[in-house]
């Protein structure tokens, strides 16, 4: 599933570098760029967007006013020179502000951000899209055995493979369904749904005993037994 991006900047410079920005990241795919917000009005209400890249400072319309008029439908990045809007840009919901010239690693964070918002990344709560290397890549549910913290970094521990990336596991949670995944010690969460055999101390999943903690014990007792 690739995220449909667009770019609205009046400035043919930011655009290009845009693009190539785009274009080196797998999972985002760029549908249209527009040099003023009016031109853009009808593509965006006549096609699916998933991130807007917004300059602030355009003729006619402003990014800011145009923000406000697409009422928070879609995950919106702010690219401007000028430093003095980021905190209007915050107050209208704007994922990230992107101060230019912006690096590469500074845009991947804030297409990060994006996909945090949890909503253009997944379907029907059955997958995530995850960030690791550059690439969108999408982890599967009932692929998904479980996740182990190591310090500012996670272990995606898959059925037939594994994937570490830069996360931490507080965040990590947070997007996932609650039905099918649970935290069970400070460095694990698993899926409920490939629990094999489990005590009070521990759950073994895929022939890994994983250790339950005494702070997520009940919480995890209550998940398996109700």
């Amino acid at each position: 599933m690739n995220l449909n991006c667009i770019i609205v900047d009046d400035e043919l410079t930011p655009r290009k570098i845009l693009k190539q920005y785009i274009d080196d990241v797998s999972g985002l795919n760029l549908i249209g760029e527009f040099w003023n917000p009016i031109e853009a009005i009808g593509f965006i209400d006549s096609n699916k967007i998933d991130i807007v890249f917004l300059d602030i400072e355009m003729p006619r319309i402003s990014g800011m006013d145009f923000a406000k008029i697409l009422n928070g439908r879609y995950n919106i990045i702010f690219t401007t020179a000028h430093r003095e809007f980021a905190l209007e840009g915050f107050d209208l919901n704007a994922v990230d502000y992107l101060l230019k010239p912006f690096s590469f690693q500074r845009f991947i964070q804030a297409v990060s951000r994006c996909v945090s918002n949890g909503s253009a990344l997944s379907d029907n709560s059955s997958h995530i899209f995850l960030k690791a290397n550059k690439k969108m890549i999408r982890i599967d549910f009932d692929k998904l055995l479980y996740i182990e913290g190591m310090s500012n970094y996670i272990k995606i521990n898959l059925l037939e493979s594994s994937l570490t990336i830069y996360e931490k596991l507080s965040v990590i949670i947070d997007k996932l369904p609650q039905d099918k995944f649970t935290r069970i010690h400070n460095s694990f969460i698993i899926n409920l749904s490939k629990i094999e055999s489990y005590t009070k101390e521990f759950v073994i999943i895929n022939n890994k005993h994983i250790p339950v903690s005494k702070t997520y014990r009940n919480t995890f007792l209550q998940c398996v037994e109700n």
